[in-house]
């Protein structure tokens, strides 16, 4: 992924920053998915924008590269980019295994509301857990939230956000219905966010969602960008 500025990281810092469960070795590594915004929002299972909002592509040839707007104009509560499509189909997120997510975001303001969501499949009677990880731009801060079953929100880390700038993202998520997964996300090449013990895979199991959703607020306009997407089995694949 493009950054606004380059960053080097030793082997030693990697390894004391990153719970075992997320230090897969290089053996074990493979990009599952690279979703560069070039390709268009086919990368996705499907786009959820409420009309008039809308997903589209652009390059402002700045040295970033393609990146997808998630555009959720006042009078709409969401925009989002649904699921992972790969040349095989939809791919079949498992219980028991360890994912990556990596990406660019820049939002227009500091209230981009909910920007990424490990969404539980099946409409809420039909699961435990609504959304397991939510990650939220508000307040000019990036903040994650376990929402473990009973809808009970548990805050796991909070960073500083500036809006209209470059941020780069890492989410690993080792998937449980036990209650034993696993959560690491960093900004801009630091954790700031982490959980274990966690129930990460709920009864019909989940799929990811990128964008802008603002719940049942209408009232609020919000943009997010979105550039180099990338999901694969560990950090290294997606960094």
């Amino acid at each position: 992924m493009l950054r606004t500025s380059p960053r080097a990281w030793t082997t030693a810092a990697a390894a004391a920053g990153c719970a075992v469960a997320f230090c897969a070795s290089p053996a074990q590594a493979s990009v599952i998915w690279d979703a560069d915004a070039s390709q268009g929002t086919g990368v996705f299972v499907t786009t959820l924008c409420d009309s008039p909002g809308s997903v589209t592509t652009g390059n402002w040839n700045d040295g970033h590269g393609t990146f997808f707007k998630f555009n959720k104009p006042i009078g709409t509560a969401r925009c989002e980019g649904h699921s992972v499509s790969t040349s095989a189909g939809e791919y079949a997120f498992k219980n028991d295994n360890t994912y990556w997510f990596g990406w660019d975001s820049m939002t227009k303001t500091g209230n981009a509301q909910t920007v990424f969501q490990w969404k539980s499949n099946g409409t809420n009677d039909q699961n435990s857990q609504n959304y397991p990880v939510l990650m939220k731009v508000e307040g000019e801060q990036l903040k994650v939230w376990y929402v473990a079953a009973g809808e009970t929100w548990i805050s796991i880390g909070s960073t500083p956000w500036t809006a209209g700038e470059w941020h780069s993202v890492q989410l690993g998520i080792t998937t449980d219905s036990a209650g034993q997964g696993t959560l690491s996300v960093y900004k801009d090449g630091t954790q700031f966010a982490s959980r274990t013990g966690a129930r990460t895979w709920d009864d019909l199991g989940n799929k990811p969602r990128w964008g802008t959703y603002f719940g049942t607020d209408t009232s609020t306009a919000s943009i997010n960008w979105v550039a180099g997407l990338k999901m694969g089995t560990s950090r290294a694949d997606v960094d």
